[in-house]
C-alpha cells in the first residue's frame, strides 16, 4: 500500500525541499540509509520524514535529518521505535523537474 507525503521544512535540503511530494511505501522493512516516514515520538500526531542511520539496539532507530544543523532528530529525541516507522519514501513525483540555481 502507498501513500504521499508533501514536505515542509529545510531539515532533508538538498535531497528533499519545501514543496516536494514523495509517495511512501508502507512498510516496516528498512534498512539503513532509506528515507522514512515516522511519528514523531514526542508528538505522535506530526509525521516527520528522516533517514535511517543506524539501529542502536533490537526495534530500535537512529533518524536523521541531512540537513543537520536544523533537524529535529534523534541527536534530540534518542532513538526511535520500528513501530513509529510508517514507510519507505521511495520517490518524488512531484515537482518532476527543478529548477536549477544560476
Amino acid at each position: 500500500m502507498f501513500t504521499t507525503v508533501q514536505i515542509i521544512g529545510p531539515s532533508m535540503a538538498p535531497a528533499m525541499r519545501t514543496g516536494d511530494h514523495w509517495v511512501v511505501w508502507r512498510t516496516r522493512k528498512v534498512r539503513p540509509g532509506q528515507v522514512v516516514m515516522l511519528r514523531h515520538p514526542l508528538r505522535p500526531d506530526l509525521l516527520i520524514v528522516k533517514r535511517l542511520i543506524h539501529q542502536p539496539g533490537p526495534g530500535l532507530w537512529w533518524v536523521e535529518g541531512d540537513s543537520q544543523q536544523i533537524s529535529d532528530d534523534s541527536r534530540a529525541f534518542g532513538p526511535v521505535a520500528t513501530s513509529a516507522i510508517v514507510g519507505r519514501v521511495t520517490f518524488r513525483y512531484f515537482p518532476l523537474r527543478r529548477r536549477r540555481k544560476m
